[in-house]
C-alpha cells in the first residue's frame, strides 16, 4: 500500500531582519516559489501544506501550487516558536481534516537551491530503513571548525589549542544543518523526538548549494551563488548538446 506524505512549508510573515523575506522577489520570483516547485516536482507528495500566518505570503503560495494553507495561530507565529512545533500543528489540522498522514517534509520557505532530486534522496534514506526517525540535509564547513579562533581581550586565543599544529587532512571533516529539508516519520513528528540524534540520515549536499538568508548581506551573496549556478548549469547543457 503506498504510504501518504505531505511536505510542510513554515512561512511566518514577520521577518524582521528581512522584511517579508519569504515573499521578496529573488532572482525574479518570490523565494517561498522555489520551495513549493520543488516540492511539486518530486511527485512525492499528497499535499503541500503551507503554515503561514500572513495573508499575502497565502496568496502567493497558492499561486505558486501550495494545495492546502493552514492559519498558524498567533502563539506559534512569533521569532521564538521553534519548526517542531510548528510542524506537529500542521500534521494535527492536516489529519483531522484530511486523514492519516505516513512521512511528513519540512521543507524551509528560504531555500532556492533546493532541488527535487535531493528531496528525493531524502525520501529514499528516510524509507530504506525503519530504524531511521528523520532524514534531513547537511553540507560541510568549508573551513576546519578545530582551528577555530575565539577573540579574547584584543587579541584572540583558539578554541582547541591541541588542533592548531594539525594539518588540514588530518582533522575530521565536520557538518552542519544546511537548513533546506527535514523528512520524517508523523510518528517521529508528533513524539518531538531530537532530530539531532543518531536515529537520523544526513543527505549531504555540496556547499555550494547552500547559503543561509539572514541577512541583507546574505540575500545578496545567495542572489550571486543562485545566478552563478544557473548560468553553469546552462553552460553545461549547451556544452552537453555541441
Amino acid at each position: 500500500m503506498n504510504k501518504k506524505n505531505i511536505a510542510i512549508i513554515p512561512a511566518r510573515g514577520g521577518s524582521k531582519r528581512i522584511p517579508k523575506k519569504n515573499i521578496r522577489c529573488f532572482a525574479g520570483k518570490p523565494l517561498i516559489a522555489y520551495s513549493i516547485e520543488a516540492a511539486i516536482s518530486t511527485a512525492l507528495f499528497d499535499a503541500i501544506v503551507v503554515s503561514t500566518d500572513d495573508s499575502e505570503i497565502a496568496k502567493i503560495a497558492k499561486e505558486s501550487g501550495a494545495t492546502v494553507i493552514i492559519e498558524r495561530p498567533t502563539s506559534l507565529a512569533d521569532d521564538k516558536t521553534g519548526t517542531m512545533p510548528v510542524v506537529e500543528h500542521g500534521i494535527k489540522f492536516y489529519e483531522n481534516h484530511f486523514g492519516e498522514v505516513d512521512n511528513v517534509c519540512c521543507i524551509y520557505a528560504t531555500a532556492p537551491f533546493l532541488t527535487g532530486d535531493w528531496i528525493k534522496k531524502g525520501f529514499e534514506k528516510l524509507t530504506d530503513t525503519n530504524e531511521s526517525k528523520f532524514a534531513f540535509s547537511v553540507t560541510s564547513f568549508d573551513f576546519p571548525i578545530q582551528r577555530a579562533l575565539k577573540l579574547s581581550g584584543s587579541g584572540v586565543l583558539p578554541v582547541t589549542p591541541s588542533a592548531m599544529g594539525c594539518r588540514s587532512q588530518d582533522l575530521a571533516e565536520m557538518y552542519h544543518d544546511a537548513g533546506q529539508f527535514y523528512w520524517g516519520s508523523t510518528s517521529a513528528w508528533l513524539n518531538k523526538l531530537a532530530m539531532f540524534s543518531e536515529h537520523s540520515i544526513p543527505v549531504v549536499l555540496p556547499r555550494y548549494l547552500v547559503q543561509d538568508i539572514d541577512t541583507y548581506e546574505d540575500w545578496t551573496k545567495a542572489e550571486l551563488m543562485y545566478e552563478a549556478y544557473i548560468k553553469s548549469k546552462y553552460n553545461k547543457s549547451q556544452y552537453e548538446r555541441d
